[in-house]
């Protein structure tokens, strides 16, 4: 089954069972996938394309969880940080920290590079292994404490 397959699928369900704020969010998801198809000049989309819609939104989400927490709005704030939860439902799971670090060092002794201004170069490389499965900030923070 594809990701949008199961997206439409969890849609009708949450329809059926009146989970509102998880078909506000599935139509919002929908909606921006369709969007990217559109702009790309396709009719369906890969699991990969729609996992980078699904980050893109996630992110938004986060954000406005951070602005409404710091604008004292915390009704505001937990219904951003639902719809993120349900969001990252989508995604493959994420890389542990542990598992994270030693890519990180595999990739630095591959490459053979040292120092602060190698951080460009072990990203460029690190970042399309862990595509989708951990935070490019988490990644830039680990990349800097091992140069």
């Amino acid at each position: 089954m594809t990701l949008a397959q199961k997206i439409n699928d969890d849609l009708k369900t949450a329809m059926k069972a009146g989970d509102s704020a998880k078909v506000s969010t599935l139509r919002m998801l929908k909606a921006a996938v369709s969007n990217l198809a559109i702009q790309k000049g396709k009719t369906d989309l890969e699991d990969g394309e729609i996992q980078e819609v699904i980050q893109k939104s996630l992110k938004q989400h986060q954000e406005s969880v951070e602005a409404f927490t710091k604008g004292n709005r915390p009704e505001l704030a937990q219904k951003e940080a639902h719809e993120a939860k349900l969001l990252k439902e989508y995604l493959p799971p994420s890389m542990d920290a542990g598992e994270l670090k030693a890519l990180i060092q595999a990739t630095i002794k591959e490459l053979g590079v040292s120092g602060p201004s190698a951080l460009g170069q072990v990203m460029k490389a690190v970042l399309p292994k862990v595509k989708g499965r951990a935070d490019g900030r988490e990644v830039s923070q680990l990349v800097s404490q091992l140069l």
